[in-house]
């Protein structure tokens, strides 16, 4: 009995219901390379989590890779996501850069119905200065397309006019790039296309600005995917003057038959 009334007391603490919750949009500042505080070194240092595709996720795949393989005129024995990369692939060969990055045009216009691209446009895109179509897609993109890119947030961008828009999507670590290993199939066949397909087809500037040193898509404080903001000429994207990727199995193989071999741009870019 002498025990009994001597346990220890354990204390339980309920959070608070009115405690402060983290919006979407302000979680980058863990990210932000201007932030000196520990936690946020804590957070960028550990490594991205996986994402789990689910049952949709297993429907948008399918359908994706249905597409490409309609375009491409041929279908991948490969299963699954290893299938979609190889399709990738095929979408370069035996084109030019230009021409590659057409034909992932045409691929991502077959995913709609024709007259809810033309709506969205007419009807939505002129909203607010195109505020309110910018934040729909970051929105739809990051609940979509993680089983594609990989564990995503939505957050915020600064717009040329000095305001700030939810408009943003950060893509932790780049499924598609990391297993593609090439600079030219990210280009000519994701940011090229993606690009021009929501500027010319939903009336939704983007610019997607990928790195391709951890195969994140952090650039400074600003996301990868920033819808609201037009794309600089070619000439002035720094992502169009890449090296070929260490993990690039073409470029190893370059710099085996000749170690002259000038690796400093990807022909593919």
């Amino acid at each position: 009995m002498a025990l009994l009334n001597h346990r220890p007391l354990v204390s339980i603490s309920i959070p608070s219901l009115n405690s402060p919750t983290i919006k979407p949009s302000s979680r980058f500042s863990c990210f932000s390379l201007r932030s000196n505080s520990v936690e946020a070194v804590e957070l960028k240092s550990s490594p991205p989590q996986e994402y789990k595709p689910g049952m949709i996720d297993d429907i948008f795949l399918n359908v994706f890779r249905s597409k490409m393989a309609k375009e491409n005129g041929w279908d991948s024995e490969k299963p699954g996501y290893d299938g979609i990369i190889d399709a990738a692939h095929r979408l370069m060969r035996g084109r030019s850069n230009s021409e590659a990055t057409k034909a992932s045009i045409r691929v991502l216009r077959s995913l709609f119905p024709q007259w809810l691209l033309e709506l969205y446009k007419m009807l939505i895109s002129p909203v607010a200065g195109g505020k309110v179509a910018s934040v729909m897609v970051a929105r739809v993109t990051a609940l979509s397309c993680q089983w594609l890119m990989g564990k995503c947030i939505v957050n915020s961008v600064d717009m040329p006019n000095g305001s700030t828009w939810t408009s943003g999507v950060f893509v932790e670590k780049c499924k598609y790039l990391e297993e593609s290993k090439c600079v030219g199939v990210c280009i000519n066949t994701c940011k090229l296309p993606t690009q021009a397909f929501f500027n010319e087809y939903m009336g939704v500037p983007l610019v997607m600005e990928p790195n391709f040193i951890d195969y994140s898509c952090q650039v400074s404080h600003d996301s990868n995917f920033k819808f609201g903001v037009a794309p600089p000429p070619p000439e002035d994207d720094t992502a169009l003057k890449e090296p070929c990727l260490q993990i690039c199995p073409t470029a190893n193989r370059r710099r085996e038959i000749n170690t002259a071999t000038d690796v400093s741009k990807c022909p593919k870019a």
